[in-house]
């Protein structure tokens, strides 16, 4: 091999590792939780995987999350502290920098935690996509959610009670990390 071809095959090596090791691909940062059951029901199927893309403005927020009863719905939150131990319960409130009220998702002055409720098919799974744009995946921004636990709750979200809209106990949570 020619030495002008392996100083740039060593530029690009070395750039795919500094990409890799910072979490992004093609310049946007990403980030996945995988959903495990608390233990707060027995027995307890649900399981699920959630991708985060930073997007120019905000992150997309993207999976499946299967083993519900089919056609029932379920509160689904970034919660503040990034531990799932006791049933889910070690994960604190909803992930709030902002000081918000809880509200539904995109509402003006809710939680940056609110999502989508999620909405099982008549398989028992919950597949969505959406853009969320009170979060992000910046280190040091107020707003960043990596390193938090993304918590899948037993009932429907009121979005009315506060300060979590009635959702029942914390039935599966993962660990939003960089990918």
């Amino acid at each position: 091999m020619s030495p002008r071809l392996i100083v740039p095959a060593l530029a690009v090596a070395a750039a795919i590792g500094v990409l890799a090791g910072c979490g992004t691909l093609g310049g946007k940062a990403s980030a996945t939780a995988t959903l495990a059951p608390t233990g707060a029901l027995s027995p307890n199927p649900t399981v699920g995987n959630v991708t985060f893309t930073a997007l120019d403005h905000g992150v997309r927020v993207a999976g499946e999350v299967r083993g519900f009863a089919p056609g029932t719905e379920h509160g689904f939150h970034i919660h503040e502290k990034g531990d799932c131990g006791d049933n889910g319960n070690a994960s604190g409130g909803h992930f709030n920098p902002a000081g918000g009220t809880h509200g539904k998702f995109g509402a003006p002055g809710s939680h940056a935690g609110e999502l989508p409720s999620l909405v099982a098919d008549a398989s028992g799974t919950a597949r969505f996509s959406v853009d969320v744009h009170s979060i992000s995946l910046n280190d040091g921004a107020a707003n960043n959610v990596v390193g938090r636990a993304l918590v899948v709750h037993r009932d429907r979200d009121d979005f009315t009670s506060q300060p979590a809209g009635n959702s029942g106990p914390r039935i599966a949570c993962g660990l939003i990390a960089r990918r």
